[in-house]
């Protein structure tokens, strides 16, 4: 059925599952041929493991939290880099079932070249978050499968892998694509902040509390010139989005910013917020902080701005918000002390004192 209605297929269907489909069709596939599901060779799979660290390792805490998240609903996240192949996973995989084990061991290619449609194989070649639900995948041995997949976009613009969330014979959960929406968000910071950097601008519009994942981030080198920036960065700047589009090299500072660029410089570490007049006419407001800066000191430099001079009981209010900061970030890493202390920018004996901890 699949086969002759597929010429149709975008009058009943999405038009990206159609073209996923004519794709596999074009390949020389028929739906009832059987998935290998196949993994890279060794040496493949190691040079694809070295390719993808910076991914992997900005990853580790979303993976985590989203084991928490899908604990009880049989779904469970695959990150892949950006030619399919499964570089980890996270979540209630239930080994036992081989349709679940297959396609979720490190180095196995879920490619829609290898396995036809599927919201991997969607994600990455039409490059926007997709869902698919069972009989929507073209090969009848993918069609026990509901997923949510979403591209995953490096520091300097282009896809870098992306992060599905998948279940064996599951009810349909498509409010899973925010979460994966989301949590690709915090991968694509995560990556960003990793980038070596002299100055971070954390960027908002005027109103928006600024410190949280929602922010633009733009990173600069000592001239001032870009070296690295998220998602919603490209989406506030438009010559941003543009030189990433084109592959063209990285803007300065200047060319984005109606002001001289050595000011951001001088602001960085004075505290609160400063106006970002862009070459538009529009205004941002922004957090400026030099390299090494921690997540605490962001939080609690945006807090600065927005708030009036902190009074005894806004100090507390300040620790107390860090202090929850370490904690999330301790849980995120698993207790892991010295993971989470470099995440947050701050030693390791800072996490032991600010959470009454005794060192191990």
């Amino acid at each position: 059925m699949l086969v002759e209605g597929a010429a149709d297929a975008g009058t009943l269907i999405a038009p990206w599952i159609a073209r996923s489909w004519q794709r596999c069709l074009a390949l020389g596939h028929a739906p009832q041929e059987r998935v290998g599901f196949d993994p890279l060779p060794a040496a493949a799979m190691r040079r694809a493991r070295e390719r993808n660290r910076l991914l992997t390792q900005a990853a580790q805490g979303t993976l985590h939290s989203l084991g928490r998240a899908l604990a009880d609903t049989r779904y469970f996240a695959i990150l892949t880099n950006a030619d399919g192949v499964v570089v980890d996973v996270s979540g209630p995989i239930d080994r036992s079932d081989r349709r679940a084990d297959l396609i979720t061991r490190v180095g196995v290619d879920l490619s829609e070249r290898c396995v036809g449609t599927t919201a991997i194989g969607a994600a990455l070649t039409d490059l926007q978050p997709v869902w698919l639900h069972r009989g929507e995948h073209f090969f009848v041995d993918t069609s026990v499968y509901s997923c949510a997949g979403v591209p995953l976009f490096g520091p300097t613009g282009s896809c870098v892998g992306m992060l599905d969330l998948t279940g064996v014979e599951v009810a349909e959960r498509p409010e899973l694509l925010h979460l994966a929406q989301q949590s690709a968000r915090s991968i694509e910071n995560a990556m960003t902040l990793q980038m070596a950097h002299t100055l971070l601008l954390r960027l908002n519009w005027p109103g928006h509390a600024l410190g949280g994942d929602s922010d633009a981030l733009v990173a600069l080198d000592a001239d001032g010139q870009v070296v690295a920036c998220n998602r919603a960065a490209r989406d506030m700047v438009p010559l941003l989005h543009h030189t990433a589009n084109v592959h063209l090299p990285p803007p300065h500072a200047s060319e984005m910013f109606a002001l001289p660029f050595q000011m951001l410089f001088d602001a960085s570490g004075q505290g609160g917020t400063i106006d970002l007049p862009l070459w538009s006419g529009l205004h941002l407001q922004a957090v400026a902080l030099p390299a090494g800066a921690s997540m605490i000191a962001t939080t609690a430099t945006a807090l600065r701005g927005s708030t009036p001079a902190a009074t005894g009981a806004g100090q507390r209010r300040l620790r107390d918000i860090e202090t929850a900061l370490i904690r999330r970030t301790v849980e995120e890493t698993r207790g892991n002390v010295a993971e989470a202390a470099a995440r947050l920018g701050v030693s390791r004996a800072t996490v032991y004192r600010r959470l009454g901890m005794r060192r191990a």
